[in-house]
């Protein structure tokens, strides 16, 4: 058998590119500065305890595709957010 290549997949969470995360912390940028996201911004979140500009802009701008759970948390905890989890009915499993 071969060795498996690349990030582990999940069949209750499948997407293809980025992160869905990626989008919903974009959006929660935008509502909280009240414009498209841009570095200014970025190193407003990281200065404040979220994370660097560096890991944001591979996120917003770059090639990341999957940032840890850990990285969007404390940047949305450093503005004033947090996520919570919410029943998702259309994929309820027992």
């Amino acid at each position: 058998m071969g060795k498996h290549k690349g990030p582990k997949t999940f069949g209750a969470y499948r997407f293809r590119g980025k992160d869905p995360a990626i989008d919903e912390f974009r959006t929660v940028v935008e509502d909280h500065f009240g414009r498209r996201v841009n570095y200014k911004d970025l190193r407003k979140i990281e200065e404040q305890g979220g994370a660097s500009v560096g890991a944001m802009a591979g996120w917003f701008f770059g090639d990341t595709e999957r940032p840890q759970s850990s990285t969007l948390e404390a940047s949305g905890r450093s503005i004033g957010m947090k996520r919570v989890w919410v029943s998702d009915r259309s994929n309820s499993r027992k």
